[in-house]
This record gives C-alpha cells, structure tokens and sequence, in this order.
C-alpha cells in the first residue's frame, strides 16, 4: 500500500502530487516572436527539415518570425543539410550538437539575451546534456524558452481511447509533462519562472480522413475550452521559460 509520506522505502504519495503554476494558453509562434522582439536570438532546432517548406508555404515556419522581431539572430542545428539551405538563403546559422558544451562553446558565439528550443528537446536522446549546451549560448541574464508537445495533452488521450492509436512524430524519443521537464531543467542549472501552453494551428487534412480530422479539430476545439475555463495543462503543448540558476 503507498504510503502518505516518504519513507525508507521511497517517496509516497504526497511526494509524487504536485501543483501545477498558473499558466494561460497562447499562440505559440506570435507569443515566442513577442519574447524576441528586440533581443539578441539563438534558435535552436530552427532547420525544421522535414516540414519547414510546407510550413514557409503555411506562414508558420519559426525562425522566419523570430527573423521579424529579434534584433539579432542565430539558427543553430544539428542537421548539416538544412543549416546548409538556409546559409544559402542569406540567414545566419550554425551546425552544431548542443549535446556537446565543448562543440558549442567553440562556435565562439556572442551569447543571446534569449535562446529559443523550439519542439526539439523530444528529438534529443540526452536531454541533459542538450540543457547543459544550451547554458553556453545564454547570458547570465536571459532567458531559455523550451517548447515541447505536452505529455498529457488531451489529443492522445482521445488517440488512444477511441481509435487505440497514439500520435507522435516518428523521430520523438521522449515526451514531458511540466513536472518532468522543470525538474530536468533545475538538474542541469536553469531555474523555470514562467510556464505557457499552446494549443497548435492545424495545416490542412493532410493523409488523414475526413472523420479524423473533424475527431482532432474536435479535441482541439476541447483544449482551447478547457484553457478558457482555467485547466491550460490540458493544451496539446508546453513551454517554459527558465534563466540560468
């Protein structure tokens, strides 16, 4: 039986309910470019390889807004390909694995008032060690801004009860809630001191049916409502915003 306190044994109960921090939800990309706007901006995971020509097309590819509204920006990337294409298209990029604070550090960048990891962490097989790249790129005074897919967002928890199915990007590794992801970040020297959520903008159908794609405009439709009514933990994303500890 658990416990309602830690023990010898292991933490019980108590020690495994914690409370979320008010939060609201936001768009995702005209909130991040706001928290650029006039700053000096590094942009990790900008490359965006595999949808950034859909989402250019779209008008939502990240960096192009970041490129609106930061003073200064740098695209960092560890794929070799897509830093290449935006080098050639006039943007200022660097290929690079943040997991490595040594190969960071040896870019000899400026450092940014604000680093932005936009929906990379989930793709990194060592998260901690990516933190501890991403602390060589950022000031003593500024800011990281972590967005990820929200662990218990609400579109796989409909997935997966009424089509048994689960949705995620095929190159993802790892999925966190805010508890996990604040904790790893106190781990390796970031201290979080604001959380938002997002519920995503969809494209259009794509390769899913009709009823599909009513189903997730459904449970989106639920995401923003909830969010309304105070429960933004809900979104299908997260994203908290930390300074160096």
């Amino acid at each position: 039986m658990i416990g309602s306190g830690a023990s010898a044994a292991g933490p019980g109960l108590r020690d495994m309910i914690h409370r979320l921090p008010r939060a609201r939800a936001v768009d995702r990309i005209g909130w991040l470019a706001e928290q650029c706007r006039d700053r000096r901006v590094v942009h990790v995971g900008f490359a965006d390889s595999a949808f950034a020509d859909r989402k250019r097309q779209a008008g939502r590819w990240l960096h192009d807004h970041l490129a609106d509204t930061a003073s200064e920006l740098v695209g960092i990337d560890i794929d070799a390909a897509g830093v290449a294409a935006a080098a050639a298209a006039g943007y200022e990029v660097c290929a690079v694995d943040c997991t490595d604070p040594d190969a960071v550090a040896a870019l000899g960048l400026e450092p940014a008032d604000v680093v932005v990891a936009g929906e990379v962490i989930e793709h990194v097989d060592q998260p901690g060690p990516f933190l501890d790249g991403l602390r060589v790129l950022c000031r003593p005074s500024g800011r990281l801004i972590i967005t990820t897919p929200n662990a218990y967002g609400l579109v796989n928890v409909a997935a997966s009860i009424l089509r048994g199915v689960e949705c995620n990007h095929p190159d993802h590794v790892t999925a966190f809630t805010w508890r996990t992801l604040t904790e790893l970040a106190r781990r390796h020297g970031w201290r979080v001191v604001e959380t938002v959520t997002y519920v995503p903008v969809l494209g259009n159908r794509g390769e899913g049916t009709v009823l599909e794609a009513a189903m997730l405009h459904t449970v989106l439709g639920v995401e923003r409502a909830l969010s309304r009514l105070g429960r933004p933990f809900a979104a299908t994303g997260l994203i908290v915003v930390a300074e160096p500890a």
